[in-house]
């Protein structure tokens, strides 16, 4: 029997900005652990406090997040403190989860889903709108 395998394998939750400035050699221990860990495809939220700020997908979360914290001319350097990280080994399931996590999660930079959007067809809305106009006439 063949096993399924998880869209998500695991995940990072509100981890501190502040783990990338690990850098000196005692400390490269622990900013060498947290590499492997985040070495693998998967989709991060940037916070800021407790806020969700921004929604990415990378192949490589650990360097795609690290370059978020370390590049100051970057675009949202200064808006985020901490972030959370999704590990999707299957990187063909990237937009899928990143488009999910975008149209669940309100963020200050307004990201768009790469899937497609399913609008109410006017069958459905049409009926709704003489119904709701009724209620309100009366």
């Amino acid at each position: 029997m063949r096993r399924k395998s998880k869209i998500v394998a695991s995940y990072a939750r509100m981890w501190p900005r502040e783990i990338f400035d690990l850098m000196d050699s005692k400390k490269g221990q622990a900013l060498a652990s947290v590499k492997n860990l985040l070495n693998h495809p998967g989709v991060y939220i940037l916070y800021c406090d407790d806020q969700p700020y921004y929604i990415g997908r990378a192949n490589h979360l650990f360097n795609r997040l690290r370059r978020h914290a370390m590049s100051p001319r970057a675009r949202i350097f200064n808006f985020w403190n901490h972030f959370s990280a999704y590990v999707v080994p299957d990187k063909r399931r990237l937009d899928e989860v990143e488009g999910i996590l975008i149209t669940a999660t309100p963020t200050a930079n307004r990201s768009h889903p790469r899937l497609t959007r399913l609008s109410l067809p006017p069958a459905a809305w049409k009926p709704l709108r003489k119904a709701r106009q009724a209620m309100f006439a009366g």
